[in-house]
């Protein structure tokens, strides 16, 4: 007889166990309906091409509703921060606190502002102690 007979039905035995599943599978979702498959798919591809520029808009808009540009109140330089947010001057240095309003100084309590008008210069003569 065909010695290679048994080997052969070994391997044909093992691949209507796979098709059998496929085909059992297949009748499953064949009886509960393959709608939402398909449904599911089309869900999967609109999330996939509408959420990246979704959030993009959404980003642009905080980023709008955040920016403040204003000037600085020592040196008026111009330039821009973002809301609520305690920033340095790149021109001067100066420790500011940014709002919706605009650029404050940050100083510290009991500190009085003053700003210089017109400073002169005035040279006094002090009296010499001689010996």
């Amino acid at each position: 007889m065909n010695q290679n007979f048994y080997k052969l039905s070994q391997i044909n035995s093992s691949s209507i166990g796979c098709g059998l599943l496929f085909i059992l599978i297949c009748l499953l979702l064949g009886s509960v309906g393959l709608g939402w498959v398909v449904n599911g798919f089309f869900i999967f591809l609109f999330l996939l091409f509408i959420t990246p520029p979704l959030l993009l808009l959404g980003a642009r808009w905080w980023i709008r509703r955040k920016l403040v540009e204003d000037q600085c109140p020592v040196c008026d330089y111009r330039f821009t921060g973002f809301d609520g947010v305690e920033i340095q001057c790149p021109s001067c240095g100066e420790s500011l606190n940014v709002t919706q309003s605009g650029f404050q100084r940050i100083t510290p309590p009991g500190t009085i502002d003053v700003e210089a008008v017109n400073v002169e210069v005035v040279e006094v003569s002090t009296p010499q102690l001689e010996d």
